[in-house]
């Protein structure tokens, strides 16, 4: 039995674990704060593996730099002297053809396809029945739920989205989607504005409830045995030994093992450029909140040409959006939120003055998280220079989505010493 550490304890690197423990392996989670708590919290919760596609697009060309700089536009970025910012954002740009987009997405399918399986086995738990993941995967449409939607003020503005649907169809990915009127959107979502005129019925998704699934997650590692350290930073990986070790602030013992994972999200380039990973991980930074709804939607809405998502999460309705190009220790920025509630006051009846709607002012659990990204749009998955190194980061707004699956292959990567093919695209020594 080997002794792997993990280093980030959010649904990435406890997902690893879980497959990891799975497999026979001592595992040991290493966080700098309470695991579960990362970018995964405050996220829309989507499984949207069918439309999980490479962040650089053709479409963000279009905005233009004067666009970008803009506080209030969907996809942000300050103008400020930061050369490595700069330099990650003309890498993206590079990226941004559709040649490329293209090649990226056919290497994306390879793991898309192993998503829902994925998160099957975390629900059945381990093959002695312990480390059941408790809370559930809801299937829009399904168990009284409603179907996931995209909706627009403008019929116009849905041909980008099919446009997309119809581009990762011909990379390999069917989508399977039906077209929906105004009226036909808010018979499913009471909530939307008469504004809302067109919408887009999508199938083969999920949903989850993120602070909950997280922390049911972290229960299961912990129920298979794993050890969790908590409010631990590691500072260094040393591979010069036996064994690797992991090193921390002055006056705290060194830990080693056989093995060694970093999935520390945007924060990724600090322990692995040491080992070769030259591809900078930057922080994509989202935003959410919660609202109160009446009557609460029982599935996702999305508004994609004002770059909203939107899920119900128990008693609240949780509002997200923004791609902000910003340190990751940025402070939280309010002109964030409020450009959400400016784009998002359009599109919902006012549940004050309506009685039916959303309160966009009565806001709780105001949050801004790190998406990892990477310049392609593809993740960095395995082996270090070091063959007893890995990485696991760099999903950008699909962390939640392929975290169970990245979790999976990696495992599988670990213990046999071989490649998964659908991992072969993601080197972290591209």
């Amino acid at each position: 039995m080997a002794h792997v550490l993990i280093v980030g304890g959010g649904v990435v690197g406890l997902s690893t674990a879980w497959f990891l423990r799975e497999r026979g392996e001592e595992v040991t989670v290493l966080d700098a704060g309470r695991a579960g708590m990362g970018a995964s919290w405050g996220n829309a919760g989507w499984l949207t593996p069918g439309i999980s596609t490479p962040l650089p697009d053709p479409a963000i060309l279009a905005y233009g730099i004067k666009a970008v700089a803009s506080p209030s536009s969907p996809v942000y970025m300050p103008v400020s002297f930061d050369p490595e910012l700069w330099g990650f954002l003309l890498r993206f740009l590079r990226n941004s053809t559709p040649s490329r987009w293209m090649t990226a997405m056919r290497s994306l399918i390879g793991i898309n396809v192993h998503a829902f399986d994925a998160f099957d086995a975390l629900a059945r738990g381990g093959a002695d029945g312990v480390g059941r993941v408790e809370v559930p995967t809801h299937v829009p449409g399904k168990d009284g739920t409603a179907p996931f939607i995209a909706a627009y003020t403008d019929v116009r503005h849905r041909k980008g989205l099919q446009h997309e649907f119809d581009q990762i169809d011909a990379a390999g990915q069917p989508v399977s989607y039906q077209l929906l009127d105004g009226d036909e959107v808010r018979a499913l979502i009471p909530n939307v504005s008469d504004a809302i005129t067109a919408g887009i019925r999508l199938e083969d998704t999920r949903f989850i409830d993120p602070p909950r699934y997280v922390a049911s997650l972290r229960a299961a590692v912990l129920a298979r045995g794993v050890r969790i350290v908590e409010d631990t930073e590691v500072l260094g990986i040393d591979d010069d030994g036996p064994r690797v070790r992991l090193t921390f602030s002055p006056g705290v013992e060194p830990l080693s093992g056989d093995a060694v994972v970093v999935a520390t999200g945007s924060l990724l380039g600090r322990l692995a450029k040491r080992l070769g990973v030259r591809t900078t991980v930057r922080a994509g930074r989202g935003y959410s909140f919660s609202v109160p709804a009446d009557p609460m939607p029982t599935g996702p809405v999305y508004f994609p040409f004002e770059r909203v998502a939107c899920t119900p999460l128990a008693d609240r309705f949780r509002v997200a959006g923004m791609m902000e190009f910003r340190r990751s220790t940025a402070p939280f920025d309010a002109r964030r939120v409020a450009a959400i509630v400016r784009a998002s006051k359009p599109l919902f009846r006012d549940l004050p003055t309506e009685g039916v709607g959303v309160d966009l002012a009565d806001r709780a659990d105001e949050w801004v998280g790190s998406r990892p990204c990477t310049p392609d749009g593809l993740p960095l998955i395995g082996a270090t220079r070091s063959e007893r190194v890995f990485v696991a980061g760099g999903h950008g707004m699909w962390g939640v989505t392929l975290g169970p699956a990245t979790g999976q292959l990696l495992a599988e990567q670990i213990t046999t010493g071989r490649t998964p093919p659908p991992l072969a695209s993601f080197s972290p020594l591209r």
